[in-house]
């Protein structure tokens, strides 16, 4: 598998089959090297990546993230085997432990140590028969780590990691842990948008779930983000420090920190001007790589 420098992450389920096929096709034509998606209340991320997939020639799709509790390690592995056997090595599985609401209150699961569970979830997916044709290349797992256990982890036992709603500072942090040879693919959320005060009430729209989310907050405190920067939305720091927004120059400047600070693959989740969930294809027109 070969993973550009540059993707796009988009929330999927905002978009119909057929808009997210057409949406594929366009960051496919743009020149961006993966298309990555969540999974949460909408789709199974397993039957639409396949659509996508379908749905496009060279594109990766990626999960960013596969939630572990929606499915058992076996079933996980061999989607992952199948999917990339399909679609010719096309399919980046990234999987994650999710957030205790939506596994407790949702699924009605127990969740369980994050790293404890992430591990023997690994280890089983490794372990797991599969009596169907392989893929062309053995598939590639990231996870999605945020602390120094989480992405340890990551290193030991996938290859490599997908840091999500992270600063550049993570990133070389993220890089120190994981060493050379492991895949690093931070998420960074970006906005065309030259306003101060419009910018950061956009993001402070995009990020307040995230706050409220503790996963977030415990990296965020990390990474020196005190109770006063999680409040209100987030402070101004915390939200110039997380979204990448300014004009053509400013974004791609916080692009080229996270890639100086070790990451493989950057990719970018804009933000709409309208302040709905559907992606900006006018700022990702404009940073495309077949831009450049």
């Amino acid at each position: 598998m070969k993973l550009g420098k540059l993707g796009v992450w988009a929330a999927m389920d905002a978009l119909t089959a057929a808009e997210g096929a057409a949406f594929a096709r366009k960051v496919e034509g743009w020149g961006y090297s993966a298309l990555w998606l969540p999974e949460s209340r909408g789709r199974n991320i397993m039957a639409h990546s396949a659509w996508l997939l379908a749905n496009t020639t060279s594109l990766i799709i990626a999960p960013g993230i596969a939630n572990i509790y929606a499915r058992d390690p076996m079933a996980m592995a061999n989607g992952q085997r199948g999917l990339n056997e399909q679609s010719g090595g096309r399919f980046l599985l990234g999987v994650g432990v999710s957030h205790r609401p939506a596994v407790e209150g949702l699924r009605g699961h127990s969740y369980g140590r994050p790293v404890a569970t992430m591990r023997a979830y690994l280890e089983a997916m490794k372990a797991a028969p599969y009596a169907a044709p392989e893929p062309p290349e053995p598939p590639l797992t990231v996870v999605a780590a945020l602390g120094p256990r989480m992405m340890a982890l990551s290193a030991e036992h996938a290859d490599g990691a997908h840091p999500y709603n992270v600063t550049p500072e993570h990133t070389a942090d993220a890089r120190r842990i994981l060493g050379p040879g492991k895949l690093l693919c931070p998420e960074v959320w970006v906005l065309l948008e030259t306003d101060a005060a419009k910018a950061r009430a956009l993001g402070r729209q995009a990020l307040t779930h995230y706050i409220a989310l503790e996963n977030y907050a415990n990296n965020w405190r990390r990474l020196g983000f005190g109770d006063a920067d999680l409040a209100g939305g987030g402070s101004d720091r915390l939200i110039d420090e997380n979204v990448a927004w300014g004009d053509e120059s400013a974004i791609r400047k916080r692009l080229q920190q996270h890639w100086d600070a070790g990451a493989d693959h950057v990719c970018i989740q804009s933000i709409s001007p309208d302040g709905s969930r559907k992606p900006d294809e006018k700022v990702l027109a404009l940073l495309a790589p077949s831009a450049r």
